[in-house]
């Protein structure tokens, strides 16, 4: 293990890594399992003791997680209670009426197809991946609940919700005995959506904490496209970054952010994650990765100091722009 640091999760007993590692890219079938074993074997050793998946990465769906279940048997087998592992549920999984969004029926057969896949008795953390506005809180929530209760969840979390509806989730999960342990929202430079409509504020008020993904911006708060779009990255196959979004302006903003980046002495992906974790109530941000090297290169982001006023005004000031 190394330096890394690590931060309680809102009000609980838990601690997680400043970063984790999503398994959202690069850990489906289209990816070679020698090269996944390398990124979890060097994010374990930088003292990334949390690996966040759900039931629909890969792809196919499901792959992510049969992956990196034989990860588990092939390097961590003695490791498992120095881990964390978290899953979710709410996106499409199988056909007809029970394969996705929020009803108890869907999110426990969910849960237990990823333990399958997986190979283990239980996951540390489980998710609602989404809101689902058609079936009553109280339902969902009560399958998380039931999760933990029957011991396939040791925490329950909520990904990808609303600011009032974060609210009467925790609310309902409380009063059920099971607290919620965590939020987990898209979040970065170009993507502020829980910072401006109160989900941050929300969860940390029901001592909820936070765990950002995307902080990268899928790629566009790195240096990758300063000077074009690379053969072979994200953008050139369109699935989740299409290329006509990386317009002149948004370059040349992106430019700006990286000057400022080098001024204190990182790279543009190393400040990126800094500004994303600056904030009290962001428990852990969650970093994707193709290379080893890129892992290496998002932990060097703990490293630096933390912003000063003029620096954060500057990069409002480009963000802004």
């Amino acid at each position: 293990m190394t330096s890394m640091t690590y931060r309680r999760s809102g009000r609980s007993g838990l601690l997680l890594p400043a970063l984790s590692l999503g398994l959202w890219h690069n850990f489906g079938d289209d990816h070679k399992l020698t090269n996944k074993r390398l990124l979890c074997r060097k994010a374990w050793d930088l003292g990334i003791t949390h690996f966040d998946l759900a039931n629909n990465y890969g792809p196919p769906a499901g792959s992510a997680e049969e992956a990196f279940g034989k990860i588990l048997k092939l390097d961590f087998k003695s490791h498992r209670d120095q881990m964390i592992i978290s899953t979710k549920a709410g996106y499409h999984m199988w056909d007809g009426p029970y394969g996705e969004w929020g009803s108890r029926k869907y999110m426990l057969s969910s849960l237990d197809q990823s333990l399958k896949r997986m190979g283990i008795p239980y996951v540390d953390i489980f998710y609602s991946h989404r809101f689902d506005p058609n079936t009553p809180l109280e339902e969902t929530m009560g399958a998380l609940d039931a999760a933990v209760r029957s011991g396939r969840a040791l925490y329950v979390g909520i990904s990808n919700y609303p600011a009032a509806s974060l609210r009467e989730a925790a609310r309902i999960l409380k009063e059920m005995g099971t607290p919620c342990l965590i939020h987990q929202p898209r979040y970065n430079m170009l993507q502020r959506e829980p910072e401006i409509g109160g989900a941050f504020e929300a969860a940390d008020t029901a001592g909820m904490g936070t765990i950002v993904f995307s902080p990268l911006g899928q790629g566009l708060l790195t240096n990758k496209y300063l000077s074009g779009i690379p053969k072979g990255s994200r953008a050139t196959t369109g699935k989740f970054l299409k290329a006509e979004q990386i317009e002149p302006q948004l370059v040349a903003k992106i430019k700006r952010l990286n000057a400022i980046a080098e001024a204190r002495g990182q790279t543009l992906a190393q400040m990126a994650i800094a500004w994303a974790l600056r904030e009290k109530w962001i428990t852990s941000a969650l970093i994707g990765a193709s290379r080893p090297e890129q892992i290496e290169d998002c932990v060097g982001a703990l490293k630096a100091p933390a912003f000063n006023h003029t620096e954060l005004a500057q990069i409002e000031k480009e963000l802004a722009s």
